[in-house]
């Protein structure tokens, strides 16, 4: 019995440490890649524009069709009673030789078509990447705040054990150990409050995994900010190449210029060929005179030329807007251009701020540390009351709080300004 209650106390522990997985930011942008609802979405809408892109779908081959067919009937009546059977089988093939080059342009919209879908592929990936990202060092951020409150409210802890000391050796009165013990239940129940925000930052990163298996991982990388110098000029001249709203509006243009090139092939006119063979069989089963066969067979092929000579101005009008739909495109390029670099400029201002707000709380953190230890000694000695100790503990907290956050929004900006530029996957991958 002991053997087996040592056995499944094995399992149960192997299970716990299996539970406890070690996870890289590589690895985690690598398995949301991978297994990421929205991008395993967006990949079959990419496969769809691929399949569609074949000249089958734009016209270019005919069509043929196979038919066949009996019909049956039978006639009684007082002079000759017989039974008929008609078979008959066919072919045809219809194929549009020109219409005004339709072909050729369907075909090179299914490719634009294509590409813009592989561009929204690209879209989700860097919007994945980014998510993974903040949402990998908000687990960091939070766990990191887990530990200052659980380092705050051991010293709350150790304060409200010594006032109580203190009391049974009438050192202390009530009141000083009320105090003491509120400061601890407080920052017991920030602590307690904390934990959940870093189990939920926790189930968010496995969200953006896909992974529904209540893993507790260990993330390995460390919570820290490396500012980077970036060249304004240089990150302008990246995201004119590279970013991936402006290059879909690119191609969004093409498909505007095709578009006008289909309104201009509708004043063409149009070549068919219909061909096809039939073949019929009839046979006749008469009472009296026995069977008999019937065969025949025909063949054809035509071809039809057709052109519209007026239609109402629909295809002049249709062919304008498309051209004022081109113009507008232009233009909404050169606004995206134009939003792109001011909101870029603003990224790359706040990115500074957010690096000289990061020295400002490390050295507000170091002075806070300093003056926590300093004041530590001093309430150890009584040289300082419990009300100026706790004064300093809260500061201590709020600076601690405040680094940890500076730290978050550094990399939220960092992030966010190689995403602009188109860069961010080469960043991470």
């Amino acid at each position: 019995m002991k053997t087996l209650q040592i056995f499944i106390l094995f399992i149960l522990s192997g299970l716990f440490v299996q539970a406890q997985e070690p996870l890289s930011l590589t690895n985690a942008i690598t398995i949301a890649l991978e297994n990421n609802y929205d991008i395993r979405i967006v990949k079959q809408n990419q496969r769809i524009a691929e399949i569609t892109n074949d000249w089958g779908t734009a016209g270019r081959y005919p069509y043929i069709n196979l038919l066949g067919g009996a019909d049956n009937s039978a006639n009684v009546n007082n002079n000759e009673n017989f039974v008929s059977n008609r078979f008959s089988a066919g072919a045809s093939l219809n194929w549009t030789l020109f219409d005004g080059y339709s072909v050729r342009i369907n075909k090179q919209r299914f490719e634009e078509l294509e590409q813009l879908s592989k561009q929204n592929t690209a879209i989700m990936v860097e919007g994945t990447i980014q998510s993974v990202v903040l949402a990998y060092y908000d687990v960091l951020l939070q766990k990191e705040k887990l530990n200052t409150y659980n380092e705050v409210m051991s010293l709350s802890e150790d304060r409200f054990k010594q006032a109580e000391s203190r009391k049974e050796y009438g050192a202390a009165v009530t009141y000083e150990v009320l105090q003491a013990q509120n400061a601890y239940l407080s920052d017991r129940t920030g602590y307690l409050l904390q934990e959940v925000n870093y189990k939920n930052s926790l189930r968010d990163l496995s969200y953006l995994m896909a992974d529904n298996s209540e893993t507790n991982y260990n993330l390995t990388d460390n919570f820290e900010a490396i500012p980077v110098e970036y060249a304004l000029a240089d990150l302008q001249a990246q995201m004119t190449s590279n970013n991936k709203g402006l290059q879909n509006q690119y191609v969004n243009q093409r498909l505007l210029e095709n578009a006008i090139a289909a309104a201009k092939s509708n004043f063409s006119p149009t070549i068919d060929f219909r061909g096809g063979a039939t073949a019929n069989s009839t046979r006749n089963n008469f009472a009296d005179r026995g069977e008999t066969w019937n065969n025949s067979a025909n063949f054809y092929g035509n071809f039809t030329l057709s052109y519209n000579l007026f239609s109402g101005g629909n295809r002049k009008r249709a062919s304008q807007i498309a051209q004022i739909d081109e113009e507008v495109g232009l233009v909404k390029i050169d606004d995206m251009k134009h939003d792109l670099n001011n909101s870029l400029s603003k990224l790359y201002e706040f990115y500074l701020v957010r690096k000289e707000l990061l020295d400002i709380a490390d050295e507000n953190m170091k002075a806070a540390k300093l003056n926590l230890q300093i004041s530590q000694e001093k309430f150890d000695a009584g040289a300082i009351n419990s009300f100026n100790f706790r004064d300093v503990q809260t500061i201590y907290l709020n600076a601690s709080q405040r680094r940890l956050e500076a730290i978050y929004y550094f990399i939220d900006a960092h992030t966010s300004m190689l995403r602009m530029a188109g860069v961010i996957v080469q960043e991470y991958e």
